[in-house]
């Protein structure tokens, strides 16, 4: 058993090629293999966003306080809140994020397949943001 002490890992700021506008990361866990889980707090400022991205494995998603959306490839985005829950099936092509007015903080759990969790492709599009949150 190994116990991690709270704030013993640091919260970093989300890399700008995967992420737009201000976003936090803190991790929860990265198990050692043989184990694959994932585990982090995403912390979204109003109006930051993921960019489109997939997992190998599938995503979980947590909504522990504010309004954010998600939005998967040709459908309108859907609005997500506090307590929500968010299972996003393997390649599925997708983004999450904040709404224009609001932060939004979640928790996200996935699992890694030879050591891969995510594949990230394009930024969402200020057009695309615009047009889902009508700002």
């Amino acid at each position: 058993m190994k116990v991690i002490t709270a704030g013993s890992l640091p919260t970093k700021k989300a890399p700008g090629e995967w992420f737009t506008g201000t976003v936090w990361l803190n991790p929860i866990i990265e198990a050692p293999k043989p184990a694959r889980v994932r585990a982090l707090t995403v912390t979204f400022d109003p109006g930051s966003r993921t960019a489109w991205h997939t997992h190998p494995l599938g995503q979980t998603l947590h909504v522990v306080s504010g309004i954010g959306l998600v939005g998967v490839r040709n459908e309108p985005p859907q609005i997500i809140k506090t307590g929500d829950n968010v299972w996003i099936p393997p390649d599925e092509e997708h983004w999450h994020g904040a709404t224009a007015d609001s932060s939004m903080v979640h928790i996200a759990i996935q699992e890694a397949l030879n050591g891969r969790v995510a594949d990230w492709l394009e930024e969402v599009s200020q057009h695309d943001y615009s047009i889902s949150t009508g700002h």
